[in-house]
């Protein structure tokens, strides 16, 4: 369990946006791979998440073309049925999938703006499209935006388990919508890790991408120390 983690962490770490990508397609045992972990988390997560290799025309808006994401030959369509928190959802399980495509060589990108009419997936009634995810080689590995501090996330100063303080730092190398991490993360007299979305486009999805970055290290944390 715990290298599983340690190899999270390090995508973590080591994962940035990617809106170029070369025209290789994805091997079909890793296409497999990322099926098979779709499968489990549209399960686990009742949502309707759809890996597809052809992108088709998902990124033929001009905004993408612009960016670059017209290249991207895969997508991942995220979309559930239409109930009040999709979103966190989505960006919860959306994230372990971004997560594991980076510790198989794969590069991604959070898309919010697409051509929703031409999407290569079955929506089915009662399911709503909430937003994209390019995935394939990408042509350059991507590049770190500038983070906000702890101290500007933090819901309060109290004294923090150093589990809590690892978890933290992960959450703040979450790809957040327009790199705005409008959240913020507290410990309470209970013992209780508590999140606030602080509003903004796709604010709820980024919400759901910080949980799970934080989850992640805060249980790599505990078990370097046998917790």
């Amino acid at each position: 369990m715990e290298d599983k983690l340690d190899a999270l962490v390090e995508a973590i770490k080591d994962r940035h946006s990617v809106r170029s990508y070369l025209s290789m397609p994805i091997e079909p045992e890793k296409v497999e791979k990322l099926r098979a972990l779709i499968d489990k988390y549209n399960e686990e997560g009742d949502l309707g998440l759809a890996f597809c290799e052809n992108a088709g025309k998902t990124f033929s808006l001009l905004f993408n073309k612009v960016s670059g994401l017209g290249s991207a030959p895969s997508v991942i369509v995220c979309k559930g049925k239409d109930e009040p928190n999709l979103e966190e959802k989505i960006g919860y399980y959306g994230q372990k999938i971004v997560l594991y495509a980076q510790t198989i060589g794969l590069n991604t990108c959070w898309v919010g703006t697409f051509n929703k009419k031409n999407l290569p997936a079955m929506i089915r009634s009662g399911e709503r499209v909430v937003i994209a995810i390019a995935i394939g080689y990408g042509s350059t590995p991507g590049k770190p935006h500038k983070s906000k501090s702890m101290e500007q996330i933090l819901i309060s100063s109290e004294q923090t388990p150093s589990w809590f303080d690892f978890g933290v730092d992960m959450a703040l190398l979450a790809p957040t919508a327009l790199n705005q991490q409008k959240f913020k993360i507290g410990f309470n007299s209970e013992g209780e890790v508590v999140f606030q979305n602080q509003g903004g486009p796709y604010s709820k999805v980024d919400l759901g991408i910080v949980r799970c970055n934080f989850e992640i290290g805060a249980e790599y944390k505990k078990s370097q120390q046998g917790e």
